[in-house]
């Protein structure tokens, strides 16, 4: 089956089928977040730093690094969070701009393999994305979307996707290294947005042979109790076959679903990580004790 293998200096992460979910830390992102936007921008990094010890602790595998600001020096700015990030843990990361300039600061600065977030299939954005993808080694995400937008039909998305799989190829780059976002959107506004990326993630799976990703948020937005659909979204969706997720670890709703979904699908060996999640601190102290707790 596919593997998609990512590292920094010292870890090694694997996107597959049959493994365990692969949740990337969405919070390194200041767009919709002006306080991080603005500290960013004057140079403080210390929130960015804090949130990425948070999502390591709070068990991601990945992180994604965003430094889209308009107006700023985005190269800069990727370069700097990028270095910071790595030198406070060490789970590899997604280096995510839309601008291919700091894309190539972003992977200039790191250490490892990384997930190059992203390439569409423009024809254009493509020809400049994947010889930066093909001379790093690196990993790439494809949103399948092109010249005419997002279209509504998922039979047309997922042509985009076979699209970029198919030129990545032409660029030397393996299947197992391009990582498809089948574009989740939002479930107030398109009631068909689960159905149609279940179906997606399907046909990318048993047709492609491909590992899959999303912006798992956007599938609630606007909606109240958000991170109840969040992580019901994510548990049908890794049934369906996606491997991987941006995501935020620290909503335990979402965390648990997932955790709950690799149960599940047996992708968690003998439960270890749900009970290493969920043992109860005090029953463990009582057990090492060789005593009872009160009353019982």
């Amino acid at each position: 089956m596919t593997d998609t293998v990512v590292s920094s200096a010292t870890r090694e992460v694997v996107i597959g089928f049959g493994r365990p979910f692969v949740m990337i830390g969405e919070r390194i992102n200041p767009t919709g977040r002006r306080l991080l936007a603005e500290e960013m921008r004057s140079g403080d990094f210390s929130r960015v730093e804090a949130d990425a010890l948070a999502q390591a602790a709070a068990g991601a595998h990945m992180l994604d690094v965003n430094a889209g600001i308009p107006l700023a020096d985005e190269p800069a700015l990727l370069a700097q969070a990028v270095k910071l990030v790595q030198s406070v843990t060490d789970v590899p990361l997604s280096i995510d701009s839309s601008i291919v300039e700091a894309l190539e600061a972003g992977i200039a600065v790191y250490e490892g393999k990384p997930l190059i977030n992203s390439v569409t299939g423009e024809d254009e954005v493509l020809e400049r994305v994947l010889p930066l993808v093909a001379r790093h080694g690196a990993a790439v995400v494809a949103i399948s979307n092109d010249e005419t937008g997002i279209s509504e039909d998922p039979d047309v998305r997922f042509e985009v996707a076979r699209k970029i799989v198919n030129r990545a190829a032409d660029h030397g780059i393996a299947a197992a290294d391009v990582v498809v976002d089948p574009l989740v959107m939002p479930i107030g506004a398109m009631g068909t947005a689960g159905r149609q990326v279940f179906q997606l993630v399907r046909r990318l799976r048993e047709e492609l042979g491909v590992n899959t990703t999303c912006g798992a948020s956007n599938v609630s937005f606007g909606l109240p109790a958000r991170h109840m659909i969040t992580g019901t979204f994510l548990s049908m969706a890794m049934a369906a076959g996606l491997t991987s997720a941006i995501m935020n670890p620290l909503h335990p709703e979402v965390k648990n679903a997932v955790l709950a979904a690799d149960v599940l699908a047996g992708h968690d060996r003998d439960c270890a990580k749900w009970i290493a999640e969920h043992r109860d601190p005090d029953a463990v102290g009582m057990r090492r004790r060789g005593g009872r707790r009160r009353g019982a």
